[in-house]
């Protein structure tokens, strides 16, 4: 049995310092590994048992890191165990095999991009004309596939975030607010349909999956079997589906926990064969 896992990342196995969520005291924290640095300063973060989980985990499944992040942006991560196989990015616009771009998946999602959604140009502008500067920090094009905020959070309305929606749906986009980021998304641009198309080149029979944002829920719901850490859109929303357990752990020891589940599903997988 070939069991594939593919796991969403930032809130989801890696953790920035402002997202690790130790609440206990702090003699009992867990010790930390960096996995990311930008600009020469630490960013990301998973603990050290964590480490050791996800490298059994390369051992035992065919891993694959799936991201909203930018080929660039992933790039910058230094996971622990074999180097993946395969990685998803742009919430499935790239496939990397091998670290390289497919350039035929590529194309067939620009190409469905074209065909069913309102161009990226017009979204862009759009945000760019009703974001207001005293809360608006940053507006990125990511890939040429999609359009991303930074916000100060506390200062979004959350009607104006509701008006984009709505904006958006009509034009066959959906957003997503992610900590302090507001993203604005192809519906098409999905990372289940990357997963689809690992599953269908390794045969894997049993498919695993992980993620804590609404871009994340398609992912959860193409696996056999999801799980969801206890902070994030899906939390925060109470979402779930019958294949896909709520955890209860929060911050950088969800991950952890995870991490633990896709070992023994597994394991148990490989029981059954």
């Amino acid at each position: 049995m070939t069991v594939l896992v593919a796991s969403d990342l930032d809130r989801t196995l890696i953790y920035s310092s402002a997202a690790l969520a130790l609440t206990m005291p702090d003699a009992r924290a867990p010790r930390l590994l960096c996995v990311e640095v930008h600009e020469s300063k630490p960013l990301s973060y998973l603990t050290e048992t964590a480490a050791g989980l996800l490298a059994e985990l390369g051992d035992a499944a065919v891993f694959v890191p799936t991201t909203t992040r930018t080929r660039k942006q992933y790039e910058r991560i230094n996971l622990p165990g074999p180097a993946p196989r395969y990685a998803i990015c742009a919430n499935g616009g790239h496939l990397l095999v091998d670290g390289v771009t497919d350039a035929d998946w590529h194309a067939r999602v620009t190409a469905r991009l074209a065909d069913e959604c309102a161009p990226l140009a017009e979204v862009r502008e759009h945000l760019r004309t009703t974001a207001d500067p005293a809360w608006l920090r940053k507006l990125r094009v990511a890939e040429d596939l999609f359009v991303y905020l930074v916000v100060e959070r506390e200062l979004l309305p959350g009607e104006w975030v509701k008006e984009l929606a709505v904006w958006a749906e009509n034009r066959g986009w959906t957003v997503s607010v992610q900590g302090r980021k507001l993203y604005a998304v192809p519906k098409p641009l999905t990372k289940s349909a990357a997963l689809r198309e690992v599953v269908r080149r390794t045969g894997a029979t049993l498919s695993l999956a992980a993620g804590d944002s609404l871009l994340d829920a398609d992912l959860l719901l193409a696996a056999d079997r999801g799980w969801r850490p206890g902070h994030g859109e899906l939390a925060d929303a109470g979402w779930g589906a019958p294949t896909v357990s709520a955890l209860p752990e929060r911050g950088v020891l969800a991950g952890e926990r995870i991490l633990r589940e896709f070992l023994r599903a597994t394991r148990e997988g490989d029981a059954l064969r």
